[in-house]
């Protein structure tokens, strides 16, 4: 076996102890496991939209429980301040200096849960944290050791004391997924385990974190050919100038996308990324980005739109 092919069979059995485990707890959802899985991998952060009681926080203390790695989960309210995200200097008085206390976004996992309960001014403390992997405070720089994740959820149908959240950061998602509800047999494993709560409490990690990193360098290293980037930018400009759309994909979405079509090739045990592949992930990483026109009638939602442009922008052939 030639070392390609080895650290191939070794992500694969990695990625999918990963996704097992985290089964434990959430049933009938494979899918949107993997893609919770994908985007740790690509480097990249997760935002879970759906209504209450699908799962959203289990499916993210499952993923940081299942890494051997710090994780913190701060409960997203309208009385949370920026500082509390960040950390606060705190004077000691026997040396008579100011000592800065570190938050919970130093954590190698962050769960924000209802990230829109947040104000704009506390929901802004994110934004360098997860685009940079640095933290300022008081002048001072702090950077965030990998890897570096968010998980945050939201409630899209109880909008009363939510803040809605600024394209600005819905553009620092990688992917944006929905669990929706389980089917009937994964239901009747849910009653039968009474909940997920002891599951929860059970789950052990199954990789450290180097293995991780080793894993997100392999991601990196996917090849995605010359083609197949013209694809993804022909994508993005169709976007740009659909009649639905007041806000096309930026060149931050065609980034992401490449990235998000990396880390499913490498899921699916290959070395390269194909046009499928940009089928499969480009509705959770694309979406959430664009902004339809008011009072148009072309499409009711995102997801729609997105799936026109993989409509009709040419597939290419090349290798």
């Amino acid at each position: 076996m030639t070392d390609t092919a080895a650290a191939a069979s070794t992500f694969s059995n990695l990625f999918e102890g990963i996704v097992d485990n985290i089964a434990t707890v959430v049933h009938g959802k494979r899918d949107s496991i993997e893609f919770a899985v994908m985007a740790l991998l690509a480097e990249g952060h997760l935002l879970i939209e759906d209504v209450p009681g699908v799962g959203k926080t289990s499916l993210a203390k499952a993923l940081a429980g299942s890494i051997d790695c710090s994780w913190k989960r701060v409960q997203f309210t309208p009385d949370l301040l920026p500082t509390d995200l960040v950390g606060v200097s705190v004077y000691e008085r026997s040396n008579e200096q100011f000592r800065f206390t570190p938050g919970p976004l130093f954590a190698n996992i962050v769960l924000a849960d209802e990230i829109n309960r947040a104000s704009p001014k506390t929901q802004s403390a994110l934004l360098e944290a997860m685009e940079e992997r640095q933290v300022s405070a008081d002048g001072t720089t702090y950077r965030l050791e990998p890897p570096f994740m968010v998980i945050a959820t939201q409630n899209p149908v109880e909008q009363e004391g939510t803040y809605r959240l600024p394209e600005s950061q819905l553009d620092r998602f990688l992917l944006r997924i929905s669990l929706g509800y389980p089917g009937r047999t994964a239901e009747m494993a849910i009653l039968d385990l009474q909940g997920s709560s002891d599951a929860l409490r059970e789950l052990r990690p199954v990789v450290s974190t180097p293995e991780v990193l080793s894993m997100v360098q392999t991601v990196k290293s996917v090849y995605l050919a010359a083609a197949l980037k013209s694809y993804m930018v022909d994508i993005a400009e169709a976007s740009r100038r659909h009649p639905a759309i007041e806000l096309g994909l930026s060149p931050r979405a065609t980034l992401q996308l490449s990235a998000a079509v990396r880390s499913y090739a490498a899921a699916k045990g290959r070395e390269y990324g194909t046009p499928d592949d940009v089928k499969v992930v480009a509705p959770a990483a694309l979406a959430h980005r664009l902004l339809l026109r008011a009072g148009s009638n072309a499409r009711t939602t995102a997801e729609e739109a997105i799936r026109e442009l993989l409509a009709e922008v040419p597939v290419p052939i090349a290798r």
